[in-house]
């Protein structure tokens, strides 16, 4: 069992302004191929950042990049290789290590190497939001298939879509408490090694399912 506790507010901020520095001069540099928009999601918003103050794993953050340009030309790997390549060339002078490519994300991360440790990590997810011919709402994401070295652009499980919504839906309801509990329950447990943004989202399922947000 890992032992997650909550993050607060005051830790988190100056962290959370770099990013935003980071992310700003990231748009500066790929400006002449796309455009995007950033959007910090998942347990930063609720004020449910977690950290296991006994292990070497810090903190993490979670953002969503969207590419704006609707004539954009590029593919998925041009998109996700030029935004790895400025995130290099910006996140290192904040203290981050180079950015690693993984299945669903482009992971920063701030290390103690000394003591072989993670101080705080940032997850992006580059992210296509748009509206189906039925008029539903949907989700793809850039997703890197490392065994056939191969980027494309996947379609979000349904427990990603709208939440937002979902999560103002258990605060106005009173289950904020009860989506704590769950979410630090669930990192605790996380022996797989999900991503937090992963188990947010299934947390935030979960409480919806049981008190009939489906219905």
């Amino acid at each position: 069992m890992y032992n997650f506790e909550f993050v607060s507010k005051k830790k988190r901020v100056p962290i959370k302004k770099d990013l935003i520095a980071i992310l700003n001069q990231v748009q500066d540099i790929v400006r002449k191929d796309f455009t995007f928009r950033y959007d910090f999601v998942g347990s930063d918003k609720r004020n449910m950042v977690t950290y296991d103050f006994k292990s070497n794993i810090g903190f993490d953050f979670d953002v969503n990049i969207e590419v704006n340009d609707e004539d954009n030309s590029f593919s998925a790997k041009e998109i996700k290789i030029k935004l790895i390549n400025a995130l290099n060339k910006i996140a290192r002078k904040y203290g981050y290590d180079f950015a690693e490519d993984s299945t669903r994300v482009i992971t920063i991360k701030v290390k103690d190497k000394e003591n072989s440790k993670i101080l705080h990590s940032c997850d992006f997810a580059i992210v296509n939001n748009y509206v189906d011919e039925d008029g539903y709402h949907r989700q793809e994401y850039i997703y890197f298939n490392k065994k056939q070295n191969s980027y494309y652009w996947q379609e979000q499980s349904g427990g990603y879509y709208m939440l937002p919504e979902k999560a103002e839906w258990i605060e106005e309801n009173e289950y904020q408490k009860e989506l704590r509990n769950l979410y630090l329950d669930k990192k605790k447990k996380n022996f797989s090694g999900k991503h937090s943004r992963t188990l947010y989202a299934e947390s935030v399922h979960e409480i919806c399912q049981k008190y009939g947000y489906y219905d």
